[in-house]
């Protein structure tokens, strides 16, 4: 398989737990992910929203935004063989499910651009990077959701999310608000928080420059803030020197490394 080529092979940091290929644990994180958001989903759908306070609506319409953040991430483990690695027919089989429910998004061009991202991390070659006004997060977003959506290739999203939207909407008899609450609205504040916790904050250029390899940082978030605010993703620098490791595994790894560097 031509993905299989991209991907790196780094070796396990004698630091951290090793990370097992035939563990069912990423495939039952992924699919727990993958339940949640499609129950709740159809749940939600069909809501009756003016019989609902919304001192409640605030929190489903939140859960909504950081289940469908979840299927991206659940995504970008596949992309780094990390769902299920001694199958990887079945771990990209799950990628290509989990990015498809995120946005018809296309799993091997995805994989692409990714792995290119880890081999040139903030440079003119990183297809996620602005080489523009580094420290201002909204340009940067602008270009790189324009470098995801420009051409053909968007094409089969766009008219697909429309055409969902749109069968929902008539044939579903779903209403419009119910769609735009707990659907598109989570779609597009999900890329913002990726985005801007797992691009913008680990990648900008610091004010003395980038110290690092992988010229990216780690938040000091503590685990909990870590995971609400995008699956630990914000631990990048962890991320980009250990790939092999799933998400849940990142904290574990922001640990142990802050803990060698304070020694």
């Amino acid at each position: 398989m031509v993905l299989n080529a991209i991907r790196e092979t780094v070796p396990p940091s004698p630091h951290l737990p090793p990370s097992h290929p035939d563990s069912p644990w990423g495939l039952v994180t992924a699919f727990t992910v993958i339940g949640l958001w499609a129950v709740s989903l159809v749940w939600l759908l069909q809501l009756d929203l003016v019989a609902v306070p919304v001192f409640w609506l605030v929190p489903l319409f939140f859960g909504r935004v950081f289940l469908h953040t979840g299927l991206f991430i659940t995504a970008h483990d596949a992309m780094h063989g990390s769902v299920y690695g001694a199958n990887r027919k079945l771990n990209d089989a799950v990628g290509t499910l989990a990015v498809g429910l995120y946005a018809l998004l296309p799993y091997q061009k995805l994989c692409t651009k990714h792995w290119q991202h880890h081999r040139t991390p903030a440079t003119a070659e990183d297809p996620d990077f602005y080489m523009g006004e580094h420290r201002r997060w909204f340009p940067w977003y602008a270009c790189f959701m324009g470098n995801y959506l420009k051409g053909r290739e968007s094409v089969p999203m766009i008219v697909g999310i429309n055409g969902v939207f749109y069968g929902l909407m008539w044939l579903g008899q779903v209403p419009v608000a119910n769609l735009l609450l707990f659907w598109m609205g989570p779609l597009v504040l999900s890329s913002v928080q990726l985005f801007y916790f797992g691009i913008f904050l680990p990648h900008r250029r610091p004010v003395t420059g980038y110290t690092n390899r992988h010229r990216t940082m780690s938040n000091n978030f503590s685990p909990l803030w870590s995971f609400l605010s995008c699956y630990h993703f914000g631990y990048h620098w962890e991320h980009h020197e250990y790939p092999y490791l799933p998400w849940y595994k990142l904290a574990l790894a922001h640990a142990v490394v802050s803990r060698r560097r304070s020694l």
